[in-house]
């Protein structure tokens, strides 16, 4: 146990972590020499199959050009110990010294794994803007079948995050919105953990800076959300699309990682004890969460009234049924209130003292609000 965890402030230092570079900007894909160039002399590409073609074509003859060494690889599908050895043992095979991903959230984790595993600098090309997940010094590893099987926490951020804006407006709105509502609650559980003093993601105690580019995240959805996703739904990269990817993938990531999590990503943990909800992303999950939150901290109506607008004009689901759920079940839902509620788990930042059973009524109550905001036109 950490002193943040035990209790002990005094000891544990505040902190801002975040990428050496992130890079934002139109046909960046095709530059990838210009980024790794400065870290060796030979790529080793993790790549998602969908790009795989572009990637091994275009970009790869980019970076010989340039005079590096390029070997392309497929992932493949998962983010598992079986596959991160297998990459490792391909890029020392071909004399690799730089790690690039260029896909989802589990082949850029798969990259991150290879990267700490084998001491090498890290490039990460995001392919969908669904979470901040590019940006954190964390990598989710599942098993052979799918299932959850530990975090890896790493000692320091990626190297470089890339974020292709014509990539990334080519993707499903859907995702797009998704990472609009993961960055939608980073203010507000960094706003809590502060309040509280509480624990941030790398379990140090949260910084001012932190506090603030959460702000900052919430300030350009608050701008932008609505020509975003003009943007996004007719795959066209502008100034307001640019400013929301920036939020949604570097903002969130950084102000989480220094500001802290609470009540809307404990509350997105617990769903996961619905089968109703294992289709349902997770930026669309911790939007309840966040909603779940502020009726928590019993949040004033013009702030209410703001995360609402934000979530209906990016086309999240407000209410449960939105997410497909035909009935709530009370023994499931006691179920999501005891897992978010966990010991070590991000509820702890909120504060004040919550248990499982205001966890309930809150989330309840966060349903029945959001049907109260869906009948509004």
């Amino acid at each position: 146990m950490s002193d943040a965890q035990a209790g002990n402030p005094t000891r544990v230092p505040r902190s801002v972590t975040s990428p050496k570079q992130f890079m934002i900007g139109k046909g960046l894909l095709n530059q990838m020499q210009d980024y790794v160039k400065n870290f060796g002399d030979h790529a080793f590409i993790v790549c998602d199959e969908f790009i795989l073609g572009r990637v091994s074509d275009q970009t790869a003859q980019g970076l010989k050009q340039a005079g590096l060494g390029v070997t392309v690889k497929k992932f493949n599908y998962e983010c598992s110990q079986t596959e991160i050895d297998r990459l490792g043992k391909l890029a020392t095979e071909a004399g690799a010294n730089v790690i690039v991903g260029v896909g989802g959230g589990k082949t850029l984790d798969s990259a991150k794994a290879v990267a700490y595993h084998y001491k090498l600098p890290v490039v990460l090309y995001p392919t969908i803007a669904s979470t901040d997940a590019p940006c954190t010094a964390l990598a989710v590893i599942y098993t052979e079948e799918g299932e959850f099987d530990h975090y890896l926490f790493l000692p320091q951020n990626p190297d470089v995050v890339v974020a292709d804006t014509e990539i990334l407006c080519a993707a499903p709105a859907r995702f797009f919105a998704a990472g609009i509502g993961d960055a939608l609650a980073t203010y507000f559980e960094a706003r809590a953990c502060y309040q509280s003093d509480g624990v941030n993601l790398v379990l140090k105690r949260p910084s001012r800076t932190g506090l603030g580019l959460a702000e900052l995240c919430f300030e350009l959805l608050r701008e932008n959300v609505d020509a975003a996703m003009d943007a996004v739904r007719n795959k066209l990269v502008t100034p307001a699309l640019e400013q929301t990817i920036e939020a949604t993938i570097y903002l969130s990531g950084v102000g989480a990682e220094a500001g802290g999590l609470a009540c809307a990503h404990a509350v997105n943990n617990g769903m996961s004890a619905v089968p109703d909800l294992h289709h349902v992303q997770h930026g669309e999950k911790v939007v309840f969460g966040l909603l779940t939150q502020l009726v928590l901290e019993n949040a004033p109506k013009e702030e209410l009234d703001e995360v609402v607008r934000i979530i209906k004009t990016a086309g999240l689901p407000l209410t449960l049924a939105d997410m497909g759920l035909k009935n709530v079940v009370e023994a499931e839902w006691r179920t999501v209130a005891k897992i978010a509620c966990a010991e070590g788990d991000t509820m702890g930042n909120m504060p004040m003292q919550v248990s499982e059973d205001d966890v309930y009524q809150a989330m309840l109550a966060a349903n029945a609000m959001a049907e109260r905001y869906k009948a509004q036109h």
